[in-house]
């Protein structure tokens, strides 16, 4: 089997973070997200990955490279414009072949990995496996309808009335059908060609499309607060490590990671938490679920569950910075009069002068 990573999007609902950067690029718990999708394709067996680009793919090339570092072998493929999920694929053909392959969009994050379902799809006839997972919000997703024996009866795409609570997941299984059903679509009203409406058109073909219900969780980390959620997630189950250093008049509890170089100097980390590789933190205090990436400063400052990436300094802010995620190269500072709080979320080479 192949792999193929959509990485091509624009990021939208995460702006002003993405107008500079890949969303795919984002770190949870101090890696990108898109490093997880790479890994649980390795885990499960896939080595050969295909990972489709678009205007940030200097970016992404830089970052994830040939591959090689993850034990895999990667070929980009460029789509010159987001012109929908199954139009990824399309233009994946020929790296593709007639493998059987797995299609990961290159922001979903499922902590438990996919190598089960791999597995599954490996073992039977199904011409194409989807994922579901149960949401109290159908109307914000496409979801299947399943018939009572569980065979998939059709997908509907963000239904105004209740047909389904069983979301389709942004990771999905295909045999070579799924070329005959993306050359059978048009354009939706958004200008994409749908992957919802080409795996319709394999039902409809009457190819065996199978369905798999997740168990665990799974998050789109297209939002600020899924960004958040998904580093909470992960930093829960986080092994506690020192690679750097930590002086007598710091205190350090519960499950944190401290990278090599780092230095927490007369502070207080209370984990789960990870601070990156030659991070300082100086008479500051730290709190749960918070993950703050390379070179950065913190200092005579207060940060609990938020994402703060690389190359930043906060100093001198004495009101608690919490729910956040503050993008690179960003500066806080403190004015001489403060308010009671702050909630932010700031794009790259952002500078905060905070009253």
């Amino acid at each position: 089997m192949k792999g193929l990573i959509l990485s091509g999007g624009k990021g939208t609902r995460l702006r002003p973070l993405t107008y500079t950067g890949a969303k795919q690029l984002v770190p949870v718990a101090n890696k990108p997200v898109l490093f997880y999708a790479i890994e649980d394709l390795v885990e499960a067996g896939i080595t050969d990955i295909g990972i489709v680009v678009g205007d940030t793919r200097d970016q992404i090339q830089a970052a994830v490279g040939d591959g090689s570092r993850f034990g895999a072998r990667v070929t980009y493929i460029v789509q010159e414009a987001p012109l929908g999920i199954a139009h990824g694929v399309k233009i994946a053909r020929d790296f593709l072949g007639e493998e059987r392959f797995v299609l990961f969009l290159g922001d979903n994050f499922i902590r438990d990995g996919i190598v089960s379902l791999v597995e599954s799809f490996r073992g039977n006839a199904a011409d194409c496996q989807i994922l579901l997972i149960k949401v109290p919000n159908p109307q914000q997703y496409g979801v299947a309808q399943l018939a009572p024996d569980g065979s998939v009866v059709r997908l509907v795409e963000k239904p105004k009335e209740f047909v389904s609570d069983l979301a389709l997941v942004g990771i999905y299984m295909f045999d070579s059908h799924i070329f005959e059903a993306i050359a059978r679509i048009r354009p939706s009203w958004r200008g994409e060609l749908e992957i919802t409406e080409a795996i319709q058109t394999l039902i409809d073909l009457g190819y065996k499309v199978s369905p798999q219900i997740l168990s665990g969780w799974w998050i789109d980390t297209g939002k600020m607060e899924d960004m958040l959620e998904a580093n909470r997630l992960v930093l829960e189950i986080i092994e506690p490590d020192n690679r750097g250093s930590v002086d007598p008049a710091s205190h350090v509890n519960g499950k944190v990671v401290i990278e090599k170089d780092a230095q927490i100097v007369n502070s207080t980390v209370r984990g789960p938490a990870i601070i990156g590789e030659r991070t300082r933190i100086v008479n500051s205090y730290v709190g749960p679920f918070t993950s703050i990436y390379h070179d950065c400063l913190l200092q005579d400052s207060e940060v609990e569950h938020s994402i703060v990436l690389e190359h930043c300094k906060i100093v001198d802010v004495h009101h608690r910075i919490e729910d956040s995620l503050i993008g690179r190269n960003v500066e806080i500072t403190r004015s001489p009069v403060k308010p009671k709080a702050y909630k932010m979320m700031l794009g790259d080479h952002s500078k905060v002068g905070i009253i």
